[in-house]
């Protein structure tokens, strides 16, 4: 279900700088805070790390835009689209395009730019790897510990989809969302994943409260 399209950089240097916009979306795991430019996305910001309350998980919320929705640059439209689309109707993601990225950790040559690329390009929805995969699948495998700096920096999560690399004991181990918001994330998406091989609808797993950004 992932898109098969890979997003553009930007790599252009120099010039005017950025006109920043930025947009919230509230999501089944809190306020997502997106910003960009024309040039490409710059961030997302995930809620920030809070425990589930206890008993079941809340219905799923509607995902909608809730701050900035007016004269969005394209790449922030087709964030919030796709971001929309990966909550409520992740069968829809692959015929969706992913938006210009134009963050400085990814304009410029590096192991971690590598990582996060190979990631984003080899690690299909519904599916996980180790950092110890994953640095084999970016050309060294003895980088396992750089792995896991470079999902710490991952600058577009989700997107980039650094809730699928796991530890090798099959735990999955720490998340800038927090573990809850990961093991969610990963629930979501194996869910989903089956859901779809069987041909039945598309019903988002249940979602946790994870509390607001500031």
């Amino acid at each position: 279900m992932a898109s098969r399209m890979v997003p553009k950089v930007n790599s252009k240097q120099g010039g005017s700088p950025c006109q920043e916009k930025q947009v919230v979306l509230l999501s089944p795991l809190g306020r997502m805070e997106i910003s960009g430019c024309d040039k490409g996305v710059h961030e997302i910001k995930l809620p920030k790390p809070s425990l589930p309350p206890p008993g079941r998980a809340e219905p799923l919320v509607a995902c909608e835009v809730c701050e900035g929705a007016e004269e969005l640059p394209e790449p922030l439209q087709q964030c919030t689209a796709w971001l929309r689309a990966y909550f409520c109707e992740p069968a829809s993601t692959g015929t969706l395009p992913l938006p210009a990225l134009h963050h400085p950790l990814l304009l410029r040559d590096s192991f971690t730019r590598q990582v996060l690329w190979t990631l984003l390009n080899d690690v299909k929805f519904g599916e996980a790897v180790s950092y110890k995969q994953l640095a084999d699948l970016a050309g060294n495998g003895r980088a396992a510990r750089a792995v896991g700096g470079a999902m710490r920096s991952n600058p577009i999560p989700i997107i980039i989809p650094c809730h699928r690399v796991i530890r090798s004991s099959g735990d999955s181990g720490n998340y800038g969302g927090g573990r809850p918001m990961k093991e969610w994330l990963l629930c979501h998406e194996r869910l989903q994943k089956e859901k779809l091989a069987q041909g039945g609808g598309c019903s988002p797993a249940p979602a946790h409260n994870h509390g607001s950004s500031a």
